[in-house]
């Protein structure tokens, strides 16, 4: 079965900045929440996709990883010492075991099942649980980009119509764009991971597609084409990186591209949705 996507996590220094700044692009964002390692999360949730916004909220709770561990804490920990940016792609799942089976077999570098609670604040102000089991696996080719896949074991406590509406008319994801010196050496771990063995080659990168939304990776040449030079001279040294989302919107007319080095290291394009979509 292809995993779709499910979130992408970005981490940032100043939660409540990026949060105003995704504001400001007619997001709506959630309340902030607390993980009990030591990082806190705002959430912009389109149709069944999230971006997580990320930051440390108390490094004192975060602990290293153990032997065969994968410390989700610690990850984002060090990624922030190098710069704010892209610093995990998620997949979606129904069966974490079955995941990690899988992985397994196409030999993944696979941790130890890890799942944990917290609390989500609704609109209306109430409090309800949400649990998620995490399957996390690296690809040893880029060890800069976290990769892990989610299952959400309370959909219902999760997901909310109030902060699925935007007011720019944001809807889906369309793509998650990463950039690396040779797209090709990330397929077998891409496809591996995802369970998909169909994908597209071309002179500008690789791209997969799953039952929501695509991973594209592109060359930086590519990228500096499809997205200008604002956003390509965003791209950090240590490639492969996530480098920009696409999201699909309602109402407008016309892309906008607005360059990582206006929101905290993530470059945003806005396409109109199109009939079909």
């Amino acid at each position: 079965m292809v995993h779709g996507l499910d979130h992408v996590v970005v981490a940032v220094h100043d939660l409540d900045a990026t949060a105003k700044a995704w504001e400001g692009l007619g997001f709506t964002v959630t309340p902030e929440a607390r993980h009990p390692w030591g990082t806190a999360n705002r959430l912009v949730q389109l149709d069944g996709f999230f971006i997580e916004l990320l930051s440390v909220a108390d490094e004192s709770l975060i602990r290293e990883p153990g032997e065969g561990e994968f410390s989700f804490g610690a990850f984002n920990r060090d990624f922030l010492k190098r710069r704010e940016g892209g610093s995990m792609v998620v997949f979606e799942s129904h069966d974490p075991d079955k995941d990690r089976a899988h992985f397994e077999k196409h030999h993944l570098k696979t941790y130890a099942p890890f799942s944990f609670e917290r609390e989500a604040k609704a609109p209306d102000g109430s409090v309800r649980k949400v649990a998620f089991d995490l399957t996390f696996v690296t690809d040893p080719l880029a060890p800069g980009i976290g990769y892990f896949t989610c299952r959400n074991r309370f959909p219902e406590n999760f997901w909310k119509p109030d902060y699925q509406t935007h007011a720019n008319g944001a809807v889906a994801i369309d793509e998650i764009v990463l950039v690396a010196n040779d797209p090709c050496d990330h397929h077998e771990f891409l496809g591996s991971l995802m369970e998909q063995r169909e994908m597209r080659v071309t002179s500008l990168g690789l791209e997969l597609k799953t039952p929501r939304g695509r991973i594209q990776v592109f060359t930086p040449d590519a990228y500096s084409r499809l997205f200008g030079q604002e956003a390509f001279d965003c791209l950090p040294d240590d490639l492969p990186a996530i480098a920009g989302l696409v999201i699909k919107c309602r109402g407008i007319k016309a892309r906008k591209v607005i360059a990582g080095s206006d929101l905290f290291g993530l470059t945003l394009v806005l396409d109109p949705m199109e009939a079909g979509d």
